[in-house]
């Protein structure tokens, strides 16, 4: 065998190991979690959040893009009581292998990310842009877009604690953001999400979900 021709085959050899490589990323994602098998074992998940993650309902979370790792925890907290809901704590409960819960999470989190619907309130929209970009210094409101992003949809997947919001639904959005300013829900890391609510009044949370929800 001629060294042009070693040369060619041990190029061949690189190629389809690359595309291998290439192939098994699409389907496995970094979170352990197989998007393919997430499309199947998410069935009953669809019912409410819908087959690519854009929910059928303004109450229901869109989970389209969502880090995968979020959708875990928000999970296990259902299972552990950490954070209760009527149909979420149910749905849960059916969750039993943390496999299932991988590649569920890792289905929804492949998906097209989600987007705002527009044509809300401009002024509206306007303060809640404000807010978002530049928090209330004079009340101890921070930003979030320090903590989500400019665009809303966080920082890094592995700063998952920051969940994707921009483009969420308008009614969800506005109900976590009372629910943590009430102390309802208080899964949040440190308490974080809970200080900062508890310092914005109705208006402010109108404002800011309506911005949100077009991001």
């Amino acid at each position: 065998m001629n060294l042009g021709m070693k040369f060619s085959i041990s190029t061949l050899l690189i190629t389809l190991l690359s595309m291998s490589a290439v192939q098994a990323a699409e389907v496995r994602h970094p979170n352990g979690g197989d998007a393919k098998a997430g499309k199947d074992k998410s069935a009953l998940c669809q019912g409410c959040h819908g087959e690519v993650g854009i929910s059928v309902a303004p109450n229901f979370p869109n989970l389209a893009g969502q880090y995968p790792q979020y959708i875990e925890k928000q999970i296990h907290d259902f299972q552990n009581e950490k954070r209760v809901d009527p149909t979420m704590s149910g749905m849960a409960a059916t969750v039993t292998e943390p496999q299932d819960l991988k590649d569920i999470a890792a289905y929804f989190g492949s998906q097209k990310p989600m987007a705002g619907k527009h044509g809300g309130n401009k002024d509206l929209i306007a303060k809640g842009q404000a807010l978002y970009m530049d928090g209330l210094p004079e009340t101890g409101v921070y930003g979030c877009k320090n903590c989500h992003g400019d665009d809303g949809h966080g920082r890094a997947p592995d700063v998952f604690m920051f969940p994707v919001i921009g483009g969420q639904n308008k009614d969800y959005l506005l109900k976590q953001l009372k629910d943590l300013r009430s102390g309802e829900r208080h899964n949040d890391p440190a308490g974080m999400m809970g200080g900062i609510a508890s310092k914005l009044k109705d208006a402010e949370i109108d404002a800011l979900v309506e911005f949100i929800s077009e991001m």
